[in-house]
C-alpha cells in the first residue's frame, strides 16, 4: 500500500515519520501530474506547495483550524490529504470534485473561492469572529505573490492588525501569478529575496534552527533576532509597515523548516504574522517548471513531453481568444492610438499577440481588474483607444468602474469579454453567465455578441470607429472557423442580422448560439408544419427594436430567445422589456441557463444536459409553450 493510499485524513499526515515525508510528496505529484494530465487543470501551481501543505496538516487541525487558499486552484494537495484521494481522479469531471475549494464538498474547505485577492479578507473576518466568540482555532490564508497586486488583498493588509492579533498569513512566493509577475511589489519581494546581506543572515539562523537542540526556544530567538536586525541590512518590510510581523523568505520544500516555522506562528499571539515561502512552480515535473504559464491552467497533456492532447485530427478553428488577439493586432498596426490591457491573463485572453507583435502597445497591470479599467479610462480620456481583455466573470470584479468612470464619462473603451457562457471544468467561479444582466442597464453601455469570428473582427471594428463604451462578449473555446474578411466593416449600431425568415415562430439568438436556432428552427419547422424565422441579434443592447416591433406587428404568434447566459435580466428579459414598453403583447419564451449557481462538468455538453439546456430540451419547451398558446 502506498503512503498517499494510507491517508484518509490529517491525522494520518501527523502519524508519518520525517522520514517517510519525501515520499508522500512524491506520490502527491505523481497522482496530480496522472490525474491533470487526463482531465486537464492547475498544474504548477499545486506541484509547487507539495511541502507546504504537508507541513500545514502535520502542524494544525482541520476542519477546526480554518486553511483558506487565495483562488484555491493550488488546494488539489490539500484535498488528497483531506479524506478526497479515493475521489481525486474525478477532478473537474461532472459529479466529480471541484479544482477549487468548495465548502459543500468538505468541512475541511473553510472558504470556497475562484478569484484572487480574496483570502487575506476573509481570513481576517474569520479571526476576528473566533475573538468575538472565545474559541481558539487557528486561521491560516495563503496567497500567492500575485494577490499582493490585488487592491483587496492590500486593503486586508491594512487592516489585519486592527481586527485581530492571532492570524497566520502565508505568502508563497513563486514568481508567477499565471504570467510572470508584473509591478513595483514583485520588484520588491524579489529585491528582498535576492539581497546579498539579507539572504547570508537568514542562512545562518536558519543553519542554527537546524543544528541545535531547543525546539520552539530557538526558533522564537532567532525569529525575533531576525526581525529586530532586518532593519539594519535590508530596507524594512513592507508588511511590518503594516504592523505585522514578517519571517522569511524561507525554503517552501524543506518540511521540516516549514513545521519550525508554522508552529512558531500558531503561537505567536502578539499580532498578525506572515511567512514568506519561496516555492518552485511546477516542481518536480520538468515541462511545468520551464513552462510555468501553461502549466497554470493546462488542458489534458502526454506525461513524457507535456504537450497538449488533441482530439481526433487537427484542429481547424482558432480559440477565440487568438482569433480576437490577432484581429486586434491587425487595428493596433493601423492605429498607434489603439492599445491592449490585460489583468495577468496575457495568454488566456489572447493578448500574448499584441505582446509580442507591438510591445509599446501592450499593457499588463497584474491581477487588478479595477486598476486596469480606471487606466483605460485614463487613457481613453486622453486620446487613446484601450481594449481592456478580461474573462466576463473576472469583469464582475470591475463593475462600479464600468459605471461612474467610464460610462458616466462616456469614455471609449472596448471591452473583450472571454469565456462569456460556460467554462465547464472550473465551475460556478468561471462561468460568464451575468455580464448581459449588469451590463445592460447601465446608460451608454453597448453590448454586442459576434456569431463566429470575422463578425467578432467587424464588431472590434465597430467598437473602435464608434467611440462609446463597448462591451463583446464571446465564449470558451473554438470559434467556426470562418475566413475573416481582409477588410472589416462597421455594423449600424443596433440592427439585428435575419439569418431565416419566417412568420409564425421568430428565434432570437446571440452568439454562436444562433446555429442551434438554425438547426431548431429547421426541425421545428418540418414537425409542426409552422414557419420558423431565426434573427442573429447581434446587439443585446440597444436592441434592434425596430425590427423587433415590426415581427410583431406582422402577426408572429411567439418570439423566442436564446442566450449563453442566465435567463433572469438577460437578453431574453431585453426582448421582454422592448415588446412591452411597445405595447406588443406577444408571448416571449426564454432560452438560457437557469437561476441557479452552475457546477463545474466534465464539458459544456455535460451541464448542458444535467440543467436540461440542449437542443432537444429547447425543443421541446418551444413546443410545449406553443401547445399551450393553442389550446
Amino acid at each position: 500500500m502506498s503512503l498517499l493510499e494510507r491517508i484518509h485524513g490529517p491525522a494520518d499526515v501527523k502519524a508519518l515519520t520525517p522520514e517517510e515525508l519525501p515520499s508522500l510528496a512524491e506520490e502527491i505529484r505523481r497522482e496530480i501530474i496522472e490525474t491533470t494530465s487526463a482531465n486537464g487543470g492547475h498544474v504548477g501551481p499545486n506541484l509547487g506547495v507539495v511541502e507546504l501543505c504537508i507541513a500545514l496538516h502535520r502542524v494544525f487541525d482541520t476542519p477546526k483550524d480554518k486553511i483558506l487558499m487565495d483562488v484555491s486552484h493550488q488546494g488539489y494537495v490539500h484535498k488528497l490529504l483531506t479524506g478526497r484521494a479515493p475521489r481525486f481522479h474525478t477532478l473537474r469531471q461532472t459529479g466529480g470534485i471541484s479544482g477549487f475549494l468548495n465548502r459543500e464538498e468538505s468541512a475541511h474547505d473553510a472558504y470556497g473561492a475562484g478569484h484572487a485577492g480574496t483570502a487575506f479578507s476573509a481570513a481576517i473576518g474569520m479571526a476576528a469572529a473566533r475573538d468575538l466568540k472565545g474559541t481558539d482555532e487557528n486561521v491560516i490564508a495563503i496567497v500567492g505573490d500575485a494577490a499582493l497586486t490585488c487592491g483587496i488583498t492590500m486593503e486586508a493588509l491594512n487592516n489585519a492588525a486592527g481586527a485581530t492579533k492571532r492570524l497566520i498569513l502565508i505568502l508563497n512566493d513563486n514568481e508567477w501569478s499565471i504570467a510572470k509577475n508584473v509591478g513595483a511589489v514583485s520588484q520588491y519581494l524579489n529585491n528582498l529575496i535576492t539581497n546579498p546581506h539579507y539572504k547570508r543572515f537568514h542562512h545562518d539562523i536558519t543553519s542554527l534552527l537546524k543544528k541545535l537542540p531547543g525546539g520552539e526556544n530557538i526558533l522564537e530567538l532567532g525569529a525575533r533576532a531576525k526581525s529586530g536586525a532586518k532593519d539594519f541590512l535590508v530596507p524594512s518590510s513592507l508588511f511590518e509597515k503594516f504592523d505585522v510581523r514578517y519571517l522569511g523568505p524561507i525554503d517552501g520544500h524543506d518540511i521540516g523548516l516549514l513545521e519550525q516555522y508554522l508552529t512558531f506562528a500558531k503561537n505567536e499571539t502578539e499580532k498578525p504574522i506572515l511567512l514568506h515561502v519561496l516555492t518552485t512552480k511546477g516542481k518536480g515535473y520538468s515541462p511545468a517548471v520551464n513552462n510555468p504559464e501553461k502549466f497554470h491552467g493546462a488542458s489534458p497533456f502526454e506525461i513524457a513531453t507535456g504537450d497538449t492532447k488533441h482530439g481526433g485530427g487537427a484542429e481547424k478553428a482558432p480559440n477565440w481568444q487568438d482569433a480576437m488577439g490577432h484581429a486586434l493586432v491587425r487595428f493596433a498596426r493601423k492605429d498607434p492610438s489603439v492599445v491592449g490591457i490585460t489583468a495577468a491573463m496575457r495568454s488566456g485572453t489572447g493578448l500574448i499577440h499584441l505582446s509580442k507583435e507591438l510591445p509599446h502597445q501592450f499593457f499588463d497591470t497584474g491581477i487588478a481588474e479595477e486598476h486596469a479599467c480606471v487606466f483605460a479610462a485614463g487613457l481613453a480620456a486622453s486620446g487613446m483607444k484601450p481594449v481592456v481583455a478580461i474573462y466576463s466573470t473576472f469583469l464582475q470584479r470591475a463593475y462600479d468602474i464600468i459605471v461612474h468612470d467610464i460610462c458616466l464619462q462616456s469614455l471609449p473603451v472596448t471591452f473583450v469579454m472571454d469565456r462569456a457562457g460556460l467554462s465547464a471544468n472550473d465551475g460556478a467561479t468561471h462561468h460568464g453567465l451575468y455580464d448581459i444582466a449588469y451590463l445592460r442597464h447601465v446608460p451608454r453601455a453597448v453590448v454586442m455578441q459576434p456569431k463566429d469570428e470575422d463578425e467578432l473582427s467587424d464588431m472590434m471594428h465597430t467598437a473602435l470607429t464608434m467611440g462609446v463604451p463597448t462591451f463583446i462578449r464571446y465564449p470558451r473555446g473554438h470559434a467556426q472557423g470562418v475566413p475573416i474578411k481582409e477588410t472589416p466593416v462597421c455594423l449600424p449600431l443596433g440592427k439585428a442580422e435575419v439569418l431565416r425568415a419566417g412568420a409564425d415562430v421568430q428565434i432570437w439568438a446571440l452568439g454562436p448560439w444562433v446555429f442551434d436556432a438554425l438547426k431548431i428552427a429547421e426541425e421545428l419547422s418540418a414537425q409542426t408544419g409552422l414557419s420558423f424565422g431565426v434573427v442573429n441579434a447581434r446587439f443585446a443592447k440597444p436592441l434592434d427594436a425596430d425590427l423587433l416591433l415590426s415581427q410583431a406587428d406582422a402577426g408572429t404568434k411567439l418570439f423566442v430567445t436564446m442566450e449563453d447566459h442566465t435567463v433572469v435580466g438577460g437578453f431574453g428579459s431585453a426582448v421582454m422589456e422592448s415588446l412591452q414598453q411597445a405595447g406588443a403583447h406577444t408571448p416571449v419564451e426564454r432560452l438560457g441557463w437557469p437561476d441557479q449557481f452552475i457546477a463545474h462538468a466534465s464539458s459544456n455538453d455535460d451541464a448542458r444536459r444535467i440543467y436540461q439546456v440542449t437542443l432537444d430540451d429547447f425543443k421541446k419547451q418551444i413546443a410545449h409553450r406553443l401547445k399551450a398558446l393553442q389550446s
